[in-house]
Order: C-alpha cells, then sequence, then structure tokens
C-alpha cells in the first residue's frame, strides 16, 4: 500500500513545519512528513495485519525519522524539544 499525500498535503506541512512549501530539505519538515506518513501506515496496518511490505515500509520510514531525530538534537536540541513536543512523538525526561 502506497502511502499517497497529495502535493497540496505535502507543502502544508512542509509550510507548517519547515519555514516554506518550497523549503523540502529542511530536517523538520521531514521528520514531519515521515510522521504522517508513519501514522497512515499505522492504521492501515491496524486493519489489515499480514500486510507485511507495509510494516517493512513502517519499519524503515521508522529508522528514517530515528536518525532525522538524531541529528537534530546533536545539531539543535531546542527545535528538536519543540519539533517533538508538537508532533507529539517522543516523552522527554526532564
Amino acid at each position: 500500500m502506497a502511502v499517497n499525500l497529495t502535493k497540496e498535503q505535502q507543502a502544508e506541512i512542509f509550510k507548517q513545519y519547515g519555514g516554506s512549501e518550497k523549503n523540502t530539505g529542511s530536517v523538520e519538515g521531514q521528520i514531519a512528513l515521515f510522521t504522517k506518513r508513519i501514522e497512515v501506515l499505522s492504521n492501515h496496518l491496524k486493519e489489515n495485519r499480514k500486510d507485511h511490505s507495509c510494516r517493512r515500509t513502517l519499519l524503515t520510514l521508522v529508522g528514517k525519522r530515528k536518525g532525522l531525530l538524531n541529528y537534530l538534537a546533536k545539531r539543535d536540541i531546542i527545535k528538536y524539544r519543540e519539533l517533538i513536543d508538537q508532533l507529539g512523538i517522543r516523552n522527554i525526561r526532564k
């Protein structure tokens, strides 16, 4: 199952998190896009438990997002904490 987000949805995500809709290379925008795709795939897998190719894609996206999150945490910890609060993807120990 391919996760087909429309151009408008992608532009909206990059506008909200990346600064502008043309800034598709921003780390924050890519993390937000991966998070949206992960949500869609997770919902699909709840209904279709035996879709192993979808599960593999999901695990790949989670790994890519983790790498980008680690990069952002090393580069700018404040932006990292703001982003994970906005997306609601990790619990921060304070």
